[in-house]
C-alpha cells in the first residue's frame, strides 16, 4: 500500500463545527459558482461520497438547477462529519481556488504534504492528472473558439465597411427623396392655404349677409312699433272726443229734467192755492177729476221719459260698438298697408341679394376655373416629380440587385438575404386598387394565365375610364359634367356594384421610414416584392410607361373613406383558406371570421376577427364557383371555404356589433352557433345513441347548429305544436346523411315489396314522406349561389350550387318551413272531398261555419281576377267560369266564420299566397268506415267503391301539401253524427296550433 500523505495541520487542527461554520457562512458564493460534476470524482476517491450519492446529486429530477444540486451535495457532505468538510475544501483547491481562498483565507497549494490522509498518494496523483488534462482540453477549446471569433470579427468588419458605403449612397438618395417630398408638400400646403383663404372669405361674406338680414328684421320691427304707437294715439284722441260729446249731451238732458221739475213745482203751488180756496162740491169733483187726469198724463210723460232714456242708452251702446268696429277695421287696414310696404321692401332687398349672389356666383365660377387650372398645373408638376421618383427608384432597385448578387456570392448568402430584406419588412397591409400594381413588361411576373390576363385587362379598362371620368381622378384634366353628376348621385349607388372597385391590401407605412403615415400627399410608395403576398407578386398587370426592377413594385395609394357597413372586395392567394382563418356564425347572424393565423396571407390582408364574409368568388381559378354567404348555414359556409385553394376574391364588411353579440351568446352558452331555421322531417329517425333525438315523420324541428360536434350532425329541438317554443332537444343527421338514410329506407321498402300505406293519427306512425326536389330550380335558400355544379360522388360534401339539395339525389329528407299565427278563423278543407260534401251540409247548420260559394265570372272578369291572383279554383262553363275567389273567402273570414271549401289540394298553395291558411282535415276511410256512411253516400249518388278509390287517390296527393294536416282514424267514430263531433273538435284544435308552411319550390 502506498504511503499516506500527512494531514494539513491548519485544517485538521480545526474541529468539525468550525469547518462547517466557515463553509456555511459562504454558502451563497459556493452554490452560485461551483459545478458539482467537477467535484464528485475527487469526493468519491476520498470515500466521503458513494456512487448512489453522486447519481442522486447529478441526475435527480427533484433538482432543477445547479444551485439546488450543490446545496444537496453540501447537505450530504455534512452528514459525513469532519472528513466531508476537509475533502470538500481540498476539492476546491483543484477546481475553484478562488472559492477555497474565500472560505479558508489560505492560498491553494497542490503540495502533497498539505493534503489530508483521506486519499492514497497514487489515487491523488491520478486525480490531479485527470484534473490537469481536463483543464488543458478546456484551454484548447477556448483557443479554437477564439480563432473562430477572430475570423468572424474580420468578416463582420468587412461587411460593416460595405454596409457603411451602401448606407452612405442610400442616405444621399434619401436626402434627394426628402427634398422632393418637401417641395411637393410645400405646393400642397400652398393649395391648402388658398383653400383656407377662400373658406374664410366665404364665411365672412355669409356672416355679413346674416348681419344684414338681422338689421333689416330689426328695422321692420321698429316700423311696426311706430305704426302701433300712431294707431294708439288716434284711438286715444277719438275716445276723448266721444267722452266730450257724451258729457255735453248729459248736461242737456239734466237741464230738461230741471225744467220739468220746475213745472211740477209750479203745478203743486197752484194745487195748493186751489185747495186753500173754498169750492163747492161740484167744483171739487171737477177739480179732483182734472187732478187725476193731470196725474195720469204726468205718469205717461214719466214712462215715456224712461223709455226714451233706455233707447238713448241702447243707441249709445250701438254707436260705441260700431265705432270700435270701425277703429279695428281701420287698424287692420293700416297694418295691412304697412305689411305690404314691408314685404315690398323685402322683395326689393331679396332681388338685390339675388343679383349680388349671381354676381358672386359668376366670380366663384371664374375662381373655380382658375383653381382648377392651378390644380391641373400642380398635378402636371407632381407627375414630373413622380417620374423623377421612379427613375431614382429604378436606381435603388438596381443597387439592391447588385447587393443581392454580392450577398449570393458570399458563403453566408441566406443570412445576408434575410438581413437585406429586413429594412423593407412591413406589417399588415392597407387596401389599394388592384390595377395600381404595375410592374414593367419584361418582368418575370408579367406572365399570366388567360383568365388572370382577362381579369387584369378588365381592371385596367376600368382604371383608364376612371382617370377620364371620375372626380377623384389624379389626371390634370378638370372634372367633366358627368363626373360632377356622379359625385352628386354617389350616395345613392348600389353597394353591390363592384365594377372598378376591386381592392387588394397595400403595404402599411408604419414599417418603412419612407412611407410614413403623415405623407398623405404622396400617391405612390415603393413596396418590396418580398413583402407582397404571392398572389400580388404573381398577378400584376403590365405597364409600358414604367420601367421598374423585379425587386420592388410601385403601389399607388388612394385616399379612401372608412364606412363600416360598406362591402370591400379583397383579392389574394387563398391557398388552404380554412387553415388561415376560422369562422363562426350561421344563416341568422352571418358568417364571421373568428381567428386568423398569424403570418398567413389572410393576416397580411388585414383580415381580423369581426369581419363578416359576404361573398366568395373563385371564378378566376374554378369556373362557376361564386357564392353568397349571407343566409347560408355554418356547415355550408365551411364547405364552400374549404374548396378555396388558390386565387380568390372575398367580399367582406365590418360588423363588430353582430360579432360581439354572437360571441357573448356563445360564451354564455345561450347558443352554440349562429344558425336558426325550422324544418319539416320527411322520414322517421330512431335514437340509436345517447344524445340523439328520436324523430317521427312530419315533426317540426328547430335547428340551431349545423356543425355540431365537428360536423356530421345537426343540433335541433322539437317544437311545440301550439307555439314556437323548443321542447326536447338532441342531435339529428345532417342533410346528406339523412338523404342517404331516406334512400336506404326506400330501397328496403322496395325490396320487401310492401307499399307504405298512409296511416291515420290513430294507427302506426308513417315512416317516410316521399318528396322530390327539381334540381333545375332553386329553393328559397338556393339563390345564394350562381351557377355552381354539385358533385354526385361525394354526398358528405356540400354542393356549391344549392344550400338545401347537397347531392344529386332528388329525394328531400328535410323541408324548410316557416311559422304563421292567423288570428281569424281559417278555411276548412276535407280529404276525401266526397266526405267533405257530407260534412259541409251538416256543419252549415251550426254557428261559425258556412260554405264558400263559387261565383260566376265573365271572361273579362276572369282575366282581371287571374292577373290579380284572386282565383282559388275554377270550373269552366259556357260563356264564363265558376270560380272560388279570394274575396269570397276573406268575406267569410272577416265575419268570424270558418269557410268550408270544396276544392282540391292543389289550391292550397294559392290560398297560402293570398294569406289564407286552410285547415286540412283528413278522414281516413276503409271498407268498414265506408259501410258506416252508406246512407249518406246513397243521397249523393256515390258507391262505397268510388269512395275508397277517391280516398286512395287524394291520400296520395296529401303528402305533396305544403303544410301539416289533421287526421281522424276510422275507429274514432261510429256514424255520421259522431264523425261530425270529431271534426268539430279537430277544427278547434287545429285553429289553436301554429301553421307551418313550406318554402320549397315546385
Amino acid at each position: 500500500m502506498a504511503e499516506l500523505c500527512p494531514p494539513d495541520s491548519t485544517l485538521t487542527a480545526l474541529d468539525e463545527e468550525t469547518l462547517w461554520d466557515m463553509t456555511e457562512s459562504h454558502r451563497w458564493e459556493i452554490v452560485r459558482s461551483i459545478c458539482p460534476s467537477r467535484l464528485t470524482p475527487y469526493l468519491r476517491q476520498a470515500k466521503v461520497l458513494g456512487q448512489l450519492d453522486e447519481e442522486e446529486v447529478l441526475h435527480s429530477p427533484r433538482f432543477t438547477n445547479t444551485a439546488m444540486r450543490v446545496g444537496h451535495l453540501l447537505d450530504l457532505l455534512r452528514t459525513r462529519g469532519k472528513n466531508g468538510a476537509i475533502a470538500f475544501l481540498e476539492s476546491l483547491k483543484f477546481h475553484n481556488p478562488d472559492v477555497y481562498t474565500l472560505v479558508t483565507g489560505l492560498q491553494p497549494d497542490v503540495d502533497f504534504s498539505t493534503f489530508s490522509g483521506l486519499m492514497e498518494t497514487s489515487k491523488l496523483t491520478e486525480c490531479l492528472a485527470g484534473a490537469i488534462s481536463s483543464l488543458q482540453e478546456e484551454l484548447s477549446q477556448e483557443k479554437g473558439q477564439k480563432e473562430v471569433l477572430l475570423q468572424q470579427c474580420r468578416r463582420l468588419q468587412e461587411r460593416l465597411g460595405q454596409a457603411e458605403a451602401h448606407a452612405e449612397s442610400l442616405r444621399q438618395l434619401e436626402a434627394d427623396h426628402g427634398r422632393m417630398k418637401r417641395e411637393v408638400s410645400a405646393h400642397f400646403h400652398e393649395v391648402l392655404k388658398l383653400k383656407d383663404e377662400m373658406l374664410d372669405l366665404s364665411l365672412r361674406y355669409s356672416n355679413t349677409l346674416q348681419e344684414k338680414e338681422l338689421a333689416a328684421t330689426r328695422c321692420r320691427g321698429l316700423q311696426e312699433e311706430l305704426y302701433l304707437m300712431k294707431q294708439e294715439l288716434q284711438r286715444e284722441r277719438l275716445s276723448a272726443s266721444c267722452e266730450r260729446e257724451f258729457r255735453e249731451r248729459s248736461l242737456k238732458m239734466a237741464h230738461s229734467l230741471e225744467r220739468g221739475a220746475e213745472e211740477l213745482s209750479h203745478l203743486k203751488e197752484e194745487n195748493e192755492k186751489l185747495r186753500s180756496l173754498t169750492f163747492s162740491l161740484a167744483e171739487k169733483d171737477i177739480l179732483e177729476q182734472s187732478l187725476d187726469e193731470a196725474l195720469e198724463s204726468k205718469q205717461e210723460l214719466v214712462n215715456r221719459l224712461h223709455s226714451l232714456r233706455e233707447r238713448a242708452v241702447v243707441a249709445e251702446r250701438q254707436r260705441t260698438q260700431y265705432w270700435e268696429e270701425k277703429e279695428q277695421t281701420l287698424f287692420q287696414f293700416q297694418k295691412t298697408k304697412v305689411d305690404c310696404e314691408i314685404y315690398k321692401e323685402k322683395m326689393n332687398a331679396l332681388q338685390s341679394q339675388v343679383v349680388e349672389l349671381q354676381t358672386e356666383r359668376d366670380k366663384a365660377y371664374s375662381a373655380r376655373d382658375a383653381a382648377q387650372a392651378g390644380i391641373s398645373q400642380n398635378l402636371t408638376e407632381k407627375d414630373a416629380l413622380r417620374r423623377k421618383v421612379f427613375e431614382l427608384t429604378d436606381q435603388v432597385c438596381n443597387l439592391r440587385q447588385q447587393l443581392h448578387r454580392l450577398q449570393a456570392e458570399s458563403p453566408q448568402g441566406p443570412k445576408q438575404e434575410v438581413g437585406a430584406r429586413e429594412p423593407c419588412r412591413r406589417g399588415k397591409q392597407r387596401l389599394a386598387r388592384m390595377f395600381a400594381i404595375c410592374p414593367r413588361d419584361d418582368s418575370p411576373c408579367s406572365c399570366l394565365s388567360s383568365s388572370e390576363a382577362q381579369l387584369w385587362s378588365d381592371l385596367s379598362a376600368t382604371s383608364s375610364y376612371e382617370l377620364v371620368d371620375s372626380f377623384r381622378s389624379s389626371s390634370p384634366v378638370p372634372p367633366s359634367q358627368q363626373s360632377l353628376y356622379k359625385r352628386a348621385t354617389e350616395d345613392f349607388r348600389d353597394p353591390w356594384s363592384f365594377s372598378g372597385f376591386l381592392e387588394i391590401p397595400e403595404a402599411d407605412g408604419r414599417a418603412s421610414p419612407g412611407a410614413k403615415a403623415g405623407d398623405a400627399d404622396l400617391d405612390y410608395e415603393i413596396v418590396c416584392r418580398a413583402d407582397l403576398p404571392e398572389s400580388e407578386s404573381s398577378l400584376q398587370p403590365t405597364s409600358r410607361s414604367l420601367c421598374i426592377s423585379a425587386s420592388s413594385v410601385p403601389v399607388r395609394r388612394r385616399p379612401a373613406r372608412k364606412i363600416l357597413s360598406q362591402v370591400t372586395v379583397l383579392a389574394f392567394q387563398g391557398d388552404a383558406l380554412l387553415e388561415q382563418i376560422s369562422v363562426i356564425g350561421g344563416n341568422l347572424t352571418g358568417i364571421f371570421i373568428h381567428r386568423v393565423t398569424p403570418g398567413s396571407v389572410a393576416d397580411e390582408m388585414a383580415l381580423y376577427p369581426g369581419t363578416q364574409i359576404v361573398m366568395v368568388d373563385c371564378e378566376a381559378t374554378e369556373p362557376f364557383f361564386k357564392a353568397t354567404l349571407e343566409g347560408t348555414t355554418l356547415e355550408q359556409a365551411v364547405g364552400l371555404l374549404r374548396r378555396v385553394n388558390g386565387f380568390c376574391c372575398l367580399s367582406v364588411k365590418v360588423n363588430m356589433e353582430g360579432y360581439k353579440k354572437l360571441v357573448r351568446d356563445l360564451e354564455a352558452k345561450v347558443a352554440t352557433s349562429g344558425d336558426s331555421f325550422y324544418i319539416r322531417v320527411n322520414l322517421a329517425l330512431e335514437a340509436r345513441a345517447a344524445g340523439e333525438l328520436q324523430v317521427h315523420c312530419n315533426d317540426i324541428l328547430h335547428v340551431t347548429d349545423t356543425l355540431f360536434q365537428g360536423g356530421g350532425c345537426w343540433h335541433a329541438s322539437r317544437v311545440s305544436p301550439y307555439s314556437t317554443k323548443d321542447t326536447e332537444h338532441g342531435t339529428i343527421p345532417n342533410y346528406s346523411r339523412a338523404q342517404w338514410l331516406l334512400v336506404t329506407l326506400v330501397q328496403d321498402m322496395a325490396q320487401q315489396s310492401t307499399v307504405p300505406r298512409k296511416q291515420s293519427s290513430g294507427g302506426p306512425r308513417k315512416l317516410v314522406r316521399i318528396i322530390s326536389e327539381d334540381r333545375t330550380k332553386d329553393s328559397p335558400l338556393c339563390s345564394s349561389f350562381d351557377g355552381a355544379q354539385s358533385d354526385a360522388s361525394k354526398l358528405e360534401e356540400p354542393c356549391p350550387r344549392c344550400f338545401w339539395a347537397e347531392s344529386c339525389v332528388t329525394l328531400v329528407p328535410y323541408t324548410l318551413v316557416q311559422p304563421h299565427r292567423p288570428s281569424r278563423p281559417r278555411p276548412v278543407l276535407f280529404v276525401p272531398r266526397v266526405v267533405g260534401k257530407m260534412l259541409s251540409e251538416k256543419l252549415c247548420l251550426l254557428q261559425g261555419f258556412k260554405k264558400c260559394p263559387a261565383e260566376y265570372l265573365s271572361q273579362e272578369e276572369y282575366d282581371a281576377s287571374s292577373q290579380r291572383g284572386d282565383i282559388v279554383q275554377e270550373r269552366e262553363v259556357s260563356g264564363g267560369q265558376y270560380c272560388v275567389t279570394r274575396q269570397a273567402v276573406e268575406f267569410l273570414m272577416e265575419k268570424n266564420t270558418h269557410a268550408l271549401l270544396d276544392v282540391c289540394l292543389d289550391s292550397v298553395r294559392a290560398l297560402h299566397r293570398m294569406g289564407a291558411f286552410p285547415i286540412i282535415v283528413h278522414v281516413a276511410v276503409n271498407e268498414k268506415a265506408a259501410r258506416k256512411l252508406r246512407k249518406a253516400l246513397q243521397r249523393l249518388g256515390t258507391s262505397e267503391e268510388q269512395l275508397l278509390e277517391a280516398s286512395r287517390q287524394e291520400e296520395a296527393e296529401l303528402d305533396r301539401a305544403p303544410c301539416l294536416h289533421g287526421s281522424l282514424a276510422p275507429d274514432a267514430w261510429s256514424d255520421l253524427d259522431t264523425l261530425l263531433g270529431c271534426v268539430r273538435f279537430a277544427i278547434a284544435d287545429e285553429q289553436k296550433k301554429v301553421v307551418w308552411t313550406e318554402l320549397r319550390t315546385r
